[in-house]
């Protein structure tokens, strides 16, 4: 019987986090996370160790690796092939009280966010869910304070000798950031919203020398209350916001004609490629559903292009597409917020400057 003790915080050393896979292939919200667990691990000077549960996929292992992973524990077993969370969350949590990991880490997937919860339970330790920022080093958690708060930190104490995991998530429906920490019980645990960690570039020499652990898995039909007889796809089609190069996004302004603000952004979302987006007021009233919403209670993009019609810009909203690398917004309120962080403002009416930006990008086209 491993001898294991949550409130022993000494006894904890490194850093986790959970792959997750589907039919043998990585999701991207891996390579966001190893990349962030790398800067962790940096920060504590420990080991970063993904964690991968299925059948028959040790070859993902490198590709881990690649992207930071100091070491990936495979655990491989029959009964893991397919989801099911009797047996994710009995593996993992024996994994847990072996190696004693401080930070554990998991996506913010329909699959992270079923696990994390049984696992910080069982484990009897805290779980901060759908964190949109990490930071353990104090100097690196001030410095995301004074350019992402309205807090005066220079005039504030604060505890520098502080090494728990600083986990900020949005919290009263987005209005307000909340940063959590859990001092008395280890791993701290969260999940992390997919698109919000920058994903660092791969590299082969880290990928070739990965050290890749196959600990025994132990797990019977018994240890299953349910068993997964047949898998069944659905196909309903979902706007793909984080994979898009370009999003055009809309707000309140298209309120005086809503079909046709709409109508606009998806003509010019399709001249450039790209896909729609909307603020949190467009989902909430109807107009567009929840799969659309760019912001922090909706997804976080980074698109090489990012367009928003008719949205002011509420530090909510920019929050989930500020790191786009152009931002064009048009707005006919000239001291709109999201003026201040737009590489190209136009300040005008959607209704007359949209149908003029999609003929200039169709000329434009034509021209090549």
């Amino acid at each position: 019987m491993v001898n294991y003790n949550s409130a022993d915080i000494a006894s904890f050393k490194g850093i986790f986090v959970f792959c997750e896979q589907r039919e043998g292939k990585l999701m991207s919200t891996d390579f966001e996370l190893i990349s962030e667990g790398r800067k962790l691990a940096d920060e504590r000077g420990v080991e970063l160790c993904g964690l991968l549960l299925g059948h028959d996929v040790e070859h993902l292992a490198a590709e881990l690796g690649g992207y930071g992973a100091d070491k990936v524990i495979v655990c491989d077993h029959p009964l893991l092939e397919t989801y099911t969370t009797d047996a994710y969350t009995k593996v993992i949590c024996d994994m847990v009280k072996i190696y004693k990991p401080e930070v554990f880490v998991l996506g913010a997937t329909n699959i992270g966010r079923d696990l994390g919860p049984r696992v910080a339970a069982r484990l009897h330790t805290g779980l901060t869910a759908d964190c949109t920022h990490l930071d353990i080093d104090m100097d690196n958690y001030l410095d995301f304070l004074r350019t992402s708060s309205t807090l005066d930190v220079d005039k504030m104490k604060f505890d520098m000798e502080d090494r728990n995991l600083k986990m900020t998530r949005p919290a009263f429906g987005g209005h307000l950031m909340a940063t959590i920490i859990c001092p008395r019980f280890r791993p701290c645990m969260a999940t992390v919203r997919p698109g919000v960690m920058k994903k660092s570039a791969f590299d082969e020499k880290r990928a070739a020398s990965v050290i890749i652990d196959k600990p025994q898995v132990q797990l019977s039909i018994e240890d299953m209350d349910t068993q997964v007889l047949e898998v069944v796809k659905a196909t309903k089609k979902l706007v793909d916001l984080i994979g898009a190069d370009v999003v055009v996004s809309v707000g309140r302004g298209i309120g005086k004609d809503i079909e046709k603000g709409i109508a606009l952004a998806e003509e010019l979302a399709e001249v450039l490629g790209g896909v729609v987006g909307g603020s949190r007021a467009t989902i909430d009233a109807g107009w567009l559903s929840a799969d659309h919403q760019v912001g922090q209670t909706g997804k976080t993009v980074h698109p090489k292009i990012y367009i928003a019609l008719g949205i002011s810009g509420a530090i909510q909203h920019k929050a989930g597409m500020q790191d786009s690398e152009c931002i064009i917004a048009v707005n006919k309120n000239d001291t709109a917020p999201i003026f201040e962080i737009a590489d190209y403002g136009i300040c005008g009416d959607l209704f007359k400057v949209v149908p003029m930006l999609i003929e200039s990008f169709k000329a434009a086209k034509a021209a090549k």
